[in-house]
């Protein structure tokens, strides 16, 4: 038996660390499926990605080791600083910011294997095509939901024929891969045009699409970074990319699915159908007829000092406002009283998936008072109090009874069937998607007009006068 040499034992140690690293990846994503566990699954899955990278530093062949270094150690430095100053309100542009990194990073490899020139095989080169495109399409599109949410773009962009437009230069982007992958031609012209068509495509695609659908989207993209890497990972011959891509591909098209469900839309309609533009032209529907009723903090505290039971419906304008820790306060009051209070989350509640949980997770908040639609709507009808504070489009019972709302038939929280619904709310605008609210009109419902933390200051001062 001969002996294995030093750089075959390497690749031995490294393709172990690998199976560690999915090891790693895998449980780290389990213990993220439930609000106990999740940091310590964050923990994992971090600890996953360190040893992948330490151990591929060490392939036979591997150079460059003070740009690769240097490269780390700035992208680290700006994810820990940004990290730790980026506001609760802020975390969704953030996650798109960060997600539009990958594709890009993915799309970089693609490009640096294809502008080599040298003779790839066919399967190599049609998979560093196909994830090139992908991850560009990420990238910008990412770029796009990111200033959408930071409201650089203010309105949506739509016009007759943008889908045939997306069509058509998605049918170029891939007839240029395919003359690319095929060794047709990989000069400069052809493969840069690959890349510009797909970022193009994901401007074109993104654009159209209302701020309120922005969730779903960046899912999608999510979802589409990891699709990119693991192709590319297959590109490298590099088993962490394509366990990390697999895992973050599979598990963000698991989410865009369950949030287009919690809709009750299809994909398709989220991309093209322009519901949800900020700029307030998907308010179809009928009309909302009567008055918004207001009333005082003191009388609210009265109400839900004497209440049974109460269910907090939070939603993005409790993250503006930063009221979280208040409204936990609030209800620790009530607690003390003897009230039985829940909270009510809805799944696209927010600018991102679970946003309205982590908000509550850093108020600390228990996790076995937070319920999602499923637990919690059947309460509604036994509750005295429903506290709506920055919740809009998720309890518009027009989803239920209005077909020609944009949002009917979309699951939503039955706060309007609760004793008493009480609004806090700045104005008396629409929501995020440009639908005007019927729950702010029914006789059971009373509107506390002010910012968020202000007017739950105000109904803990009131509990506390009772």
């Amino acid at each position: 038996m001969s002996a294995v040499s030093g750089d075959e034992a390497r690749l031995l140690l490294i393709q172990a660390s690998y199976f560690l690293t999915a090891f790693l990846f895998i449980m780290g994503l389990k213990r993220m499926s439930s609000p106990v566990t999740a940091r310590s699954g964050i923990v994992w899955a971090g600890a996953g990605m360190l040893v992948a990278t330490i151990f591929t530093l060490l392939y036979p062949g591997m150079g460059n080791y003070p740009l690769i270094l240097g490269a780390i150690v700035v992208g680290a430095s700006f994810a820990w600083v940004s990290g730790k100053r980026v506001a609760m309100t802020n975390m969704p542009q953030m996650i798109a910011l960060y997600n539009g990194m990958g594709g890009g990073a993915a799309a970089a490899i693609a490009a640096v294997e294809l502008y080599r020139g040298e003779a790839l095989s066919r399967t190599v080169g049609t998979l560093a095509v196909v994830g090139g495109i992908i991850g560009a399409v990420s990238f910008s599109g990412s770029l796009i939901a990111f200033g959408k949410l930071q409201g650089l773009i203010k309105k949506s962009y739509r016009f007759n024929g943008q889908q045939i437009l997306n069509l058509v230069i998605l049918a170029a982007a891939l007839f240029t891969g395919g003359v690319v992958a095929t060794g047709y031609s990989m000069d400069v012209f052809h493969v840069t045009g690959i890349f510009a068509l797909a970022l193009l495509l994901g401007v074109t695609m993104t654009l159209p699409i209302g701020g309120a659908d922005m969730p779903v989207v960046i899912s999608l993209y999510n979802a589409l970074t990891g699709l990119a890497v693991a192709f590319e990972g297959f590109v490298l011959g590099n088993a962490a990319m394509i366990i990390a891509g697999t895992v973050v591909g599979s598990a963000g098209t698991l989410l865009t699915q369950l949030m287009a469900r919690a809709m009750n839309r299809s994909l398709g309609n989220v991309l093209f159908s322009g519901f949800g533009d900020t700029g307030g032209a998907a308010s179809g529907g009928a009309g909302v007829t009567g008055n918004m009723k207001p009333i005082e903090a003191a009388d609210v505290g009265v109400m839900m000092a004497f209440a049974q039971k109460v269910i907090v419906v939070p939603g993005y304008g409790m993250a503006v406002a930063q009221a979280q820790h208040k409204v936990w306060e609030l209800c620790q009051l009530l607690i003390d009283r003897g009230v039985l209070v829940r909270f009510a989350i809805h799944p696209v509640a927010g600018r991102m998936p679970g946003h309205m949980n982590v908000l509550l997770a850093e108020a600390g908040v228990p996790y076995d008072l937070i319920a999602d639609l499923d637990e919690i709507n059947a309460e509604f009808e036994t509750a005295d109090v429903a506290l709506i504070i920055g919740a809009n489009d998720v309890v518009n019972p027009v989803a239920r009874n209005d077909k020609s709302s944009p949002i009917y038939g979309m699951p939503i929280l039955n706060a309007d069937k609760a004793k008493n619904v009480i609004v806090i709310k700045r104005g008396q605008g629409a929501g995020f998607s440009g639908i005007e609210n019927a729950l702010f009109y029914l006789d059971n419902t009373r509107m506390l007009y002010g910012d968020g933390q202000a007017a739950v200051s105000q109904l803990i001062q009131a509990v506390k006068a009772v």
